[in-house]
């Protein structure tokens, strides 16, 4: 039985030790649950894949603690540390060209070259992204099913799939973020969603983008 917890000091250093040994955690941020693993832990990926019953081509976005994490995984363009640094925490999700010399795991991936990053507007992931480095994190759901808003619905739901939830009351909800590919050059908006496209188009506007 997936074992809830309060989203707490103990439950977050409970959930690391957790994800630290290759779990998949439920974790609550600024809109929806999100489901954690990872990323250097072995097979921890992939058992989030498993549990979320994701196609392995469909990459997954990683939670971050703040802007500077951006480096351990990525290049950041001075457009995208802009955007990041006026709009972060919140909802922008930036596309990111990954290290050559270090590629992150194409199950993490899909194989693409780019990678999905952001910083949420919630204590809990990025509390937990500050330990353990930046957090593979897809919505807690499994694929093509509406979104878990509870913690009691998430082990209804997916319990015996992951390890442990942490409980932090009903999600937020809202729309998804906006989707900004920076690793293009001018960068492209590739979904509004949390915050308006004028609002990234003015940011990039203020620097001759």
């Amino acid at each position: 039985m997936t074992r809830i917890v309060p989203d707490d000091d103990a439950g977050r250093a409970l959930a690391i030790d957790v994800l630290r040994a290759g779990g998949v955690v439920a974790i609550p941020t600024d809109t929806v649950y999100g489901l954690a693993a990872a990323m250097d832990a072995p097979g921890g990926i992939e058992r989030l894949f498993t549990a979320k019953e994701r196609p392995s081509e469909r990459a997954i976005a990683v939670l971050l603690a703040d802007l500077d994490q951006v480096a351990a995984i990525g290049l950041l363009s001075p457009s995208g540390r802009a955007l990041g640094a006026a709009l972060w925490p919140g909802g922008l999700t930036l596309i990111v060209e990954q290290h050559r010399e270090r590629p992150l795991p194409i199950s993490l991936t899909g194989g693409r070259d780019t990678i999905g990053v952001r910083v949420p507007d919630h204590p809990s992931p990025r509390a937990i992204a500050a330990i353990l480095g930046p957090l593979p994190t897809t919505s807690a759901n499994v694929s093509g099913e509406p979104e878990l808003a509870t913690a009691d619905a998430i082990a209804e739901r997916l319990g015996g799939r992951i390890d442990l939830i942490l409980d932090g009351g009903p999600a937020r909800g809202g729309r998804p973020s906006t989707v900004v590919d920076v690793s293009v050059d001018p960068p492209r908006i590739l979904r509004e969603g949390a915050i308006p496209a004028a609002d990234v188009e003015s940011h990039l506007r203020d620097m001759g983008r």
